[in-house]
């Protein structure tokens, strides 16, 4: 009864977005309201089906109903609550049952949102791109991806989710917050093509989608930095990032996103980069499907992926009609698209956003080609070819420490022109902090080229983020206003994403170079000296845990607590769990993990112990970035709109950024 529920909802969401898709299209085109009318009455019918689908699968896994193939597969009854509500997400239906879902509650908003002006073209063809977009995954979910499959022959248990998938509760939030960012760009998406289409390419269509392009790059930023948690505290490698292809599925549509979120800043202020800015927003989706495409389609062996699947085929060509469409219709629209301003100086905003934009296109096509060239060379004659972590090292770190040098000099530029005295006036205590940081870092000891320019352009960086937000709060508080009051903004909240930016950078580039790793040999009682600590192995302990035998070896650091790196034997699935030991300090993590368990009457085990530097900044930073976006979807105090049309003087500038709130 319950498969029949939600088969039924999934048919009547996929059927409710064509008809409403068709009928809205066919009403915009030949200019008959009534049309459109009608399209608009069956969104409901597609939201209440997508709802009717996801109930009925959560009533499934949470009643245990085996009958159905994704929950036996998915599913045991000894699986704790919190992992089997996740379950939905824990393999490829149910991934693209929350995809749909995801997307619904995306397109309803817009639609209240917009539901006074349903008679605006620009409205109309957003909602008929978003349905189109509802029609092809509801359709995967009819077809090949059926989440409500059932058995003929009914287990008396099933086999439970992957070992990996719930042995840490980040598992229930990492892929939903994902998703909210992946299906977020969808929103404009779906408006650069109204755009495009009805041919209003002025800056409106941006507007529109502000805040929904915020929202969506801040879940996936988020999303991110939990999957870089996740993995680090599970898969017992001891780092948080791999350079993985279905990794790099979501970091590519970030880098395009956020390359994005710079460079509208552009064409709203000065008119310019119709085009590129565009290219950007639907690439930035188009790069979504892909992403879905490399961890579903079962192209790529990675712990992230589901296994072979008979998707792959249709994420493909989605994501090539998805391609020609957006050429077609850029092309189409091409003398249309002229910008009318242009670059004045190098030395300007617009100019510093612009070299962002390069960067930040150079490190998705450094990404992309790591990601995709061993794919095409697989399937154009067979080789198996890996692009490992060297190239992405090699690759990425020139373009991330020059993103860190724009990152300093951009905030501070005006627009238009800016002048040797101003810059030298708002660059002087950035340039204080960076030389106080390189020095500094020397005299404690700190080597190696990379880190050392990581640290000091991340300090040069700071001061500018900081130098803008203490202005910003100093014109709240002159106004009367809280303090606080000052973060808020697109722009202010901003800098309080580049702060969050600037200790991710610091993080990845102490733990990254300054890491130490040690593998010992320890008998009951042994001990052992390492960085100053001493590690002494007092035994194992071995129990059932939900029908799972869970070995724990207690190791004890400088005669006080004891830690416990473990290994749980999942016997549904025959697999061993290794689940590591890790103590998180302010600026050292202590990582333990078991590379042998013993296995003889010597008891003797096999440990890899390890120092982590500065890890926790690597959350903190992510944390301050949400927080960040949160602050920038939030209106703030308007600048008068009349652009600087010459140089301005350091005293006006900033004098205007201190009223910006």
């Amino acid at each position: 009864m319950i498969a029949r529920f939600g088969s039924f909802g999934v048919l009547v969401a996929c059927i409710a977005s064509v008809v409403s898709a068709l009928s809205m299209a066919t009403g915009v085109v030949i200019a008959r309201p009534g049309f459109v009318n009608i399209g608009r009455k069956f969104i409901p019918y597609v939201v209440g089906g997508s709802i009717v689908s996801v109930i009925a699968m959560q009533t499934a896994l949470l009643r245990h109903d085996f009958s159905i193939k994704y929950v036996a597969e998915n599913n045991a009854r000894n699986t704790p609550l919190p992992y089997t509500i996740a379950g939905m997400w824990a393999a490829l239906e149910g991934s693209i049952l929350l995809w749909g879902f995801v997307l619904v509650c995306y397109l309803s908003l817009v639609w209240w949102r917009f539901r006074k002006r349903l008679d605006d073209p620009l409205v109309v063809w957003a909602l008929v791109t978003m349905l189109v977009v509802c029609a092809f995954f509801f359709a995967l979910m009819v077809g090949p991806t059926n989440p409500f499959t059932l058995l003929s022959a009914i287990p008396a248990d099933g086999r439970g989710p992957n070992p990996l998938l719930q042995n840490h509760i980040l598992m229930a939030f990492h892929p939903p917050m994902l998703y909210l960012g992946y299906v977020g760009f969808t929103v404009p998406f779906a408006f650069a093509i109204s755009a495009l289409i009805t041919g209003r390419l002025g800056e409106g269509w941006l507007l529109e989608t502000r805040k929904w392009t915020l929202v969506a790059w801040g879940c996936l930023t988020f999303g991110i930095i939990l999957g870089g948690w996740w993995s680090y505290e599970v898969l017992g490698w001891g780092g948080y990032w791999a350079w993985d292809p279905v990794e790099n599925a979501s970091f590519l549509p970030w880098l395009t996103g956020t390359a994005f979120i710079h460079s509208v800043l552009v064409q709203e202020r000065r008119g310019m980069l119709r085009v590129w800015n565009l290219s950007l927003v639907c690439s930035t989706f188009a790069l979504t499907i892909l992403g879905t495409f490399l961890t579903r389609s079962g192209v790529v062996l990675s712990v992230h992926a589901f296994s072979n699947s008979e998707i792959g085929s249709w994420l493909l060509a989605f994501f090539t009609v998805i391609v020609l469409v957006t050429v077609g219709l850029i092309v189409w629209r091409g003398e249309r698209l002229r910008s009318p301003g242009a670059i004045d100086s190098p030395l300007s905003r617009e100019a510093a956003f612009m070299a962002n934009n390069v960067l930040f296109g150079a490190f998705a096509f450094v990404v992309l080609l790591g990601t995709v060239f061993p794919l095409v060379v697989e399937a154009l004659n067979g080789d198996r070819l890996s692009v490992g972590t060297p190239y992405f090292n090699r690759m990425s770190k020139p373009i991330g420490v020059s993103l860190l040098f724009l990152m300093a000099v951009a905030p501070v530029l005006p627009w238009r022109k800016a002048s040797a005295e101003l810059l030298r006036t708002r660059l002087q205590w950035p340039l204080v902090g960076a030389t106080v940081t390189i020095v500094a870092c020397v005299s404690f000891g700190l080597r190696g080229g990379w880190p050392l320019v990581t640290f000091t352009l991340a300090a040069f960086a700071a001061g500018a983020a900081l130098r803008q937000l203490g202005l910003a709060m100093r014109g709240a508080h002159r106004s009367g206003r809280s303090v606080l009051s000052g973060l808020v903004g697109r722009a202010n909240g901003g800098m309080v994403v580049h702060v969050g930016v600037i200790l991710v950078a610091i993080a990845i580039g102490a733990s990254g170079s300054y890491a130490t790793s040690t593998q010992v040999l320890l008998k009951p009682g042994q001990s052992t000296k390492i960085n100053g600590h001493t590690f002494t192995y007092l035994g194992l302990n071995e129990q059932v845990k939900r029908g799972n035998l869970v070995t724990t070896l207690r190791v004890q650091t400088d005669g006080g607590r004891v830690d416990g790196p473990s290994l749980t034997k999942f016997d549904a699935q025959g697999q061993v769990v290794a689940k590591p030991s890790v103590r998180t300090g302010l600026f050292e993590d202590r990582y333990i993990r078991i590379i042998d368990a013993p296995d003889d009457a010597k008891g003797i085990a096999s440990f890899e112990i390890k120092s982590e530097p500065m890890i926790l900044w690597l959350w903190i930073g992510g944390f301050v970035m949400a927080f960040g976006t949160l602050l920038s979807t939030i209106p703030g105090r308007r600048r008068r709109a009349t652009a600087p049309t010459s140089v301005a003087s350091a005293d006006d500038e900033d004098r205007l950024l201190a009223g910006v709130v």
